[in-house]
């Protein structure tokens, strides 16, 4: 994706001072309908690289209020002084910032909450990265890189949690301090995610992802949700659909049950720990589902793609953050003879050069299933 070949009339000005020094965003001097044409440009490309022509609807702003979780970085240059923020284009350094005008106002506390934390553990003298998402109840905050903690630190965290009313704070998934259980909303289930876990990065491409995949999936009685993470798209569906959900992540899938478990009015919800890159479902297990719906990771699912291609499953709902993998796993359903119906992008990463994806897979003349080894 190169905003550069765009012609000058498309220049506007930026909307950040770090623009062009801190490297998060790419196109804020472009101008809106023309980085609007250029990331779907660059799905129509993607698709056309592995032969696949499509159509390929307009792109579709997701970015609502703004992002509701971000990474800060911080390094530290003296005993005394943290550089925290993004970082630099074209570099590892970090552009210490004071504001980022992509955040949504539920994250109005997030930057400060980094520079107090790193500050916390300046002694410690370890690049962190720190991972800060906004719940219903308050900011969720995950530390990565320093590594096992004294009690000298983990006191001054919690000293710090308390002051800036942090809902939890945990290091590579261990809890440190939960003053308040983080919740979000995935329809009418309120969840607990693991620390550090996936979110989509806006709660209006959540909802837009998850509107546009419930309008495809009405018809379908028993849906597999695949790469459910904590159940963004299952807990959604179970109010009218039956669930079978899997995932990698075991906490994820804990999370998920322990809300399904929790919530009133839901359809039959099975959720499964399973590595789908190693144990793809095989096309026996595939073929009870009227419907599949899977969200991967950038990597893609090809091992799970081919196996679709094989399966007997009627339709297929495929969501993915990135072209290049999303084009590869539509050639192997393609090729497997499903035809795709409908591609939309995405935008739910505002100035970047990234676009989120949500497209529709039919077999035309889908054969008379056999009931699978899991329905």
């Amino acid at each position: 994706m190169n905003f550069s070949d765009l012609p000058s009339a498309a220049a506007i000005a930026p909307i950040c001072r770090y623009f062009g020094v801190c490297g998060g965003c790419v196109s804020q001097d472009i101008a809106p309908a023309a980085s609007a044409e250029t990331k779907r440009a660059a799905v129509v490309a993607a698709l056309a690289h592995t032969g696949v022509v499509a159509e390929v609807a307009p792109l579709v702003d997701a970015h609502g209020a703004g992002r509701r979780r971000a990474i800060f970085h911080a390094r530290f240059s003296s005993h005394s002084h943290e550089d925290v923020g993004f970082m630099r284009a074209r570099s590892h350094e970090i552009v210490d910032i004071e504001a980022c005008p992509l955040l949504s106002p539920d994250m109005a506390g997030a930057l400060p909450a980094a520079k107090a934390l790193a500050a916390d553990l300046r002694a410690l003298a370890k690049p962190l990265d720190i991972q800060i998402t906004a719940t219903l109840t308050g900011l969720d905050i995950d530390l990565r890189g320093c590594g096992p903690l004294r009690e000298v630190e983990t006191r001054k965290l919690i000293r710090s949690a308390e002051r800036l009313d942090l809902s939890r704070l945990s290091n590579h998934g261990a809890v440190i301090v939960e003053r308040r259980p983080p919740r979000i909303a995935f329809g009418a289930a309120l969840v607990t995610p693991p620390p550090g876990g996936f979110l989509q990065a806006t709660l209006a491409g959540e909802e837009a992802l998850a509107r546009g995949a419930a309008s495809v999936l009405q018809d379908a009685r028993r849906v597999a949700d695949l790469f459910c993470g904590a159940g963004a798209f299952a807990l959604r569906l179970a109010s009218s659909h039956e669930i079978f959900a899997a995932d990698s992540d075991a906490d994820a899938i804990a999370a998920l049950k322990r809300a399904a478990g929790a919530t009133q009015g839901l359809r039959a919800i099975e959720a499964i720990a399973r590595d789908l890159f190693r144990r793809p479902l095989r096309p026996d297990e595939l073929n009870g589902f009227d419907a599949v719906l899977f969200d991967p990771p950038r990597a893609g699912a090809l091992a799970q793609a081919r196996n679709l291609s094989e399966s007997e499953v009627p339709l297929v709902v495929a969501i993915s953050c990135n072209a290049e993998s999303f084009a590869r796993d539509a050639r192997q359903l393609i090729d497997g003879g499903y035809a795709l119906e409908k591609v939309t992008p995405l935008d739910q990463f505002r100035f970047s050069a990234h676009v989120e994806i949500l497209a529709t897979f039919k077999r035309p003349r889908a054969r008379k299933r056999r009931k699978g080894v899991l329905g």
